[in-house]
């Protein structure tokens, strides 16, 4: 009887029955804090970032019409602007090969967001390694998710 039972019970997954006063846990929630933390830094960062490119190109679109309009003519600029044009299609595109992302603006988002989370974890010294264990133990279902994420910022 006692291997019938052991051998359903490796086939279902089945919810471990945890100690809620597991020192771990505590453990968890501070990892948890610090971690959200770093995410509200990491999105602030990025955010600046963001507006930072916003201002460059309506700083380049203002530019590029005071040449075509005022200094030169459309004759001159056509060929300037496919250029620039082309090489921000190749920026997008080296972007896509580099990450695996969608070279959109919320793709771009992730990656920098990713990155600024790594930077700031490997300087505040944050176990990436020990949160996912903790997660995995006490949230098996959100930690797959978590471990997706985090397993990126590993590499």
């Amino acid at each position: 009887m006692f291997s019938v039972t052991k051998s359903i019970e490796g086939l279902l997954p089945l919810p471990k029955i945890h100690n809620p006063n597991d020192p771990r846990r505590i453990e968890l929630k501070e990892l948890e804090a610090v971690k959200a933390v770093i995410d509200v830094k990491a999105h602030s960062l990025v955010r600046r970032e963001l507006w930072a490119g916003l201002g460059y190109l309506i700083l380049q679109t203002a530019g590029f019409m005071r040449l075509t309009f005022w200094e030169l003519s459309w004759d001159v600029m056509e060929p300037i602007c496919f250029y620039v044009t082309s090489m921000y299609f190749m920026a997008g595109y080296a972007f896509f090969l580099r990450t695996s992302k969608e070279p959109s603006f919320e793709g771009f988002y992730q990656s920098r967001f990713e990155a600024k989370q790594r930077k700031l974890m490997s300087l505040d010294e944050f176990d990436v390694e020990r949160y996912q264990e903790l997660k995995k133990l006490f949230c098996p279902k959100a930690s797959d998710r978590v471990s997706q994420i985090l397993g990126t910022l590993g590499s």
